[in-house]
């Protein structure tokens, strides 16, 4: 029985040493195969991810969970980049941003939340010398463009939320960021989903955010899926999701200070942040919101319907003066 035990330890150190090597090894070639298309500041001890490009008017744009800067230079930058300066930032834990101090770490379980990250991304905004932005957010990161201009009401030229999460939401958004984002599953699971996803399972994963669109061709060797696969990006989005709901409920009680102009824009075949339940909602707690309903269009719009997205922003900035 001894020795039986002691063959069972050294086995199960033996699939735990494996695990961790295969995730190292895959996080290393995401790396070098998406290196930062922008520049790196630390701000506060957070190493954090920005790109500049175009001039005009200050434009910030925010991606969503699971993402990076590259979700929105594929499709979108191009319709803005003549006349407006965009900035675009990887969102903590995502892309080339770290987490801020005390987030990191396997047993960790504290997330950052969207007032956090703002707060934190407005910093290098200062640095760089954004002024007055006009700020744009696709879903998870809509919530976090919604928390910008309540840390900042004053300097906020106008939101413009694609696809945004805004509203409390009923029921449970699923197992995995609740795995994904416990002590035991970001120390155990975690690492084996790094080191042994399939490309299937992206690519349904894929299908799925997109529906009922098609990502467009390329799109997972564009952003690098390998970049959110790395082991505290998973932790990250599924903490930061899994944690989110609790935060959107204190935030939308601040609403009414939300005086800037607001242009939403959703799809209503929209599965992943249903129309009904945020966009719609939203509608009748800002004081200044109009809202545009885009038939048959899913979730990810800065792809399927990046025209629409950009006349959006340009509504908000006549809105606000800006054109």
């Amino acid at each position: 029985m001894g020795r039986l035990l002691i063959f069972l330890a050294l086995f199960v150190v033996g699939v735990v040493l494996l695990v961790q090597w295969q995730a190292r090894a895959r996080e290393q070639q995401a790396k070098e195969t998406n290196p930062p298309t922008g520049t790196i500041i630390t701000v506060d001890g957070t190493p954090v991810h920005y790109r500049i490009m175009g001039s005009g008017p200050d434009l910030v744009l925010l991606h969503g969970a699971s993402g990076n800067i590259k979700d929105l230079t594929m499709n979108l930058t191009a319709q803005l980049t003549d006349r407006y300066r965009v900035i675009l930032f990887d969102r903590p834990g995502l892309g080339w941003t770290g987490r801020l101090p005390g987030k990191s770490g396997p047993w960790n379980t504290a997330s950052e939340s969207p007032l956090e990250q703002a707060a934190l991304l407005q910093k290098v905004a200062d640095q760089i010398g954004v002024s007055s932005p006009i700020v744009m957010g696709h879903s998870f990161g809509g919530i976090v463009a919604i928390a910008w201009a309540l840390n900042r009401p004053d300097e906020t030229a106008a939101l413009v939320l694609a696809s945004a999460v805004a509203e409390p939401w009923p029921g449970e958004l699923g197992w995995i960021y609740t795995v994904n984002g416990s002590p035991l599953g970001g120390a155990l699971f975690v690492p084996m989903v790094s080191a042994f996803v399939p490309k299937s399972y992206i690519k349904q994963s894929i299908d799925a955010t997109f529906a009922p669109q098609h990502a467009p061709a390329g799109y997972g060797e564009h952003i690098g899926v390998g970049m959110t696969l790395r082991r505290e990006s998973l932790r990250a989005n599924a903490q930061q999701v899994d944690q989110l709901r609790p935060h959107v409920v204190d935030m939308r009680q601040r609403y009414d200070a939300l005086t800037m102009p607001i242009e939403a824009v959703h799809g209503d075949a929209d599965t992943t942040v249903p129309l009904s339940v945020h966009a719609e909602v939203l509608m009748g707690d800002v004081p200044n919101g109009n809202l545009t309903v885009l038939p048959g269009q899913g979730h990810m719009l800065q792809h399927t319907a990046p025209a629409e997205v950009a006349a959006a922003i340009d509504r908000a900035a006549a809105r606000a003066g800006l054109r």
